[in-house]
């Protein structure tokens, strides 16, 4: 069973996204925080307060949908270009919302439970959201889905983008 936790145009600056599980939470410019032996440079998970997921596009409006699963998901099509998977653990005191930066605009997560998670990030349009700043309409796309899993590393499933490829080298594998 899937369950639609959020579906929004998010609009954000400095392609910030927040996944926060306490008040904590959230992006503070410091990438060594998020990205800490990790491979990947797109989902930062390694702070247990939260997920940061670094969008394309700088500023301006982004489709996300966040999905919660009973069981891990079927892999998206071909038509989505990168994709990332992390671990991450929602404390029992948490309280899951999600954010953009400097909290311009944000809401709850209702219905994700404490627990351990495995998150997959899937975008589409990265190369496209990274040009299209002043777009007047949405050019990337982003699907995030959970489901309870174990802790393993985080995984590069796909990168077929300039731009994932860039962060991956960047803010990922390096540490």
């Amino acid at each position: 069973m899937a369950t639609v936790l959020m579906d929004e145009l998010v609009q954000t600056d400095y392609g910030q996204f927040d996944l926060v599980w306490t008040e904590a939470g959230g992006f503070d410019g410091d990438p060594d925080r998020f990205f800490d032996g990790q491979s990947n440079g797109l989902v930062g998970a390694a702070d247990p307060n939260g997920v940061y997921v670094v969008l394309a596009r700088r500023s301006g409006g982004s489709p996300v949908r966040v999905v919660l699963h009973d069981v891990e998901p079927d892999l998206p099509g071909p038509d989505y270009d990168d994709i990332v998977e992390v671990s991450t653990t929602v404390p029992e005191d948490g309280e899951p919302q999600w954010s953009s930066w400097a909290g311009e605009t944000g809401g709850d997560l209702p219905g994700l439970a404490p627990g351990s998670y495995r998150l997959r990030v899937s975008a589409r349009g990265r190369d496209a959201g990274a040009d299209g700043e002043f777009a007047d309409e949405p050019v990337d796309e982003y699907l995030i889905e959970l489901w309870p899993a174990g802790v393993a590393p985080d995984t590069i499933l796909r990168v077929t983008s300039q731009n994932a490829a860039y962060w991956h080298a960047v803010w990922g594998g390096r540490r």
